[in-house]
């Protein structure tokens, strides 16, 4: 009843190579989430609450609470709209749709959704930030922090060039 399909498959002599390339082309012309975009991701769900340092050598997104920091500098992090994060946060790639407390350190770029609501300053080369976005705190975009060659730190015993309430 279910292999309907498959039967009609089985029954249709095989011309050519072409047929089943073309089938598998078109599942991997797809378009993937940026979370399993390495093969390797890590969900924390809506209730879980996490207190201390997160790490990890893989792509991660938050829906839940986090308090500590969080540092995945070779991948991928994503603040979901129930994510609340009041964590310093350093990641190749950081997508913000939930709520962030605390230092951003993008290592390639920061998306801000128009969903997010941000307390703390922005480092990282190239930035995105939607309208309707919430956001205080300074934003420093310059290429030369793509080596991580400036810290957030720098920012708070300095005096600010850009401010945005």
């Amino acid at each position: 009843m279910f292999d309907r399909n498959k039967d009609k498959q089985q029954d249709k002599p095989e011309t050519s190579g072409s047929a089943a390339p073309a089938a598998e082309s078109s599942y991997s012309s797809a378009p993937r989430p940026a979370a399993a975009s390495s093969g390797k991701s890590a969900t924390l769900g809506a209730t879980i609450k996490v207190k201390g340092d997160i790490s990890g050598d893989e792509n991660l997104m938050i829906e839940g609470q986090v308090e500590g920091t969080v540092n995945l500098a070779s991948h991928e992090l994503t603040v979901g709209k129930s994510g609340k994060v009041h964590a310093d946060v350093t990641a190749k790639v950081i997508r913000i749709d939930g709520e962030v407390h605390g230092d951003i350190t993008g290592k390639e770029k920061v998306f801000v959704s128009s969903t997010s609501n941000i307390k703390g300053n922005i480092i990282t080369p190239k930035m995105t930030l939607e309208e309707g976005a919430r956001f205080k705190g300074t934003i420093d975009i310059d290429p030369s922090h793509a080596n991580g060659s400036s810290p957030v730190a720098s920012l708070k015993s300095g005096t600010p060039t850009d401010k945005t309430s």
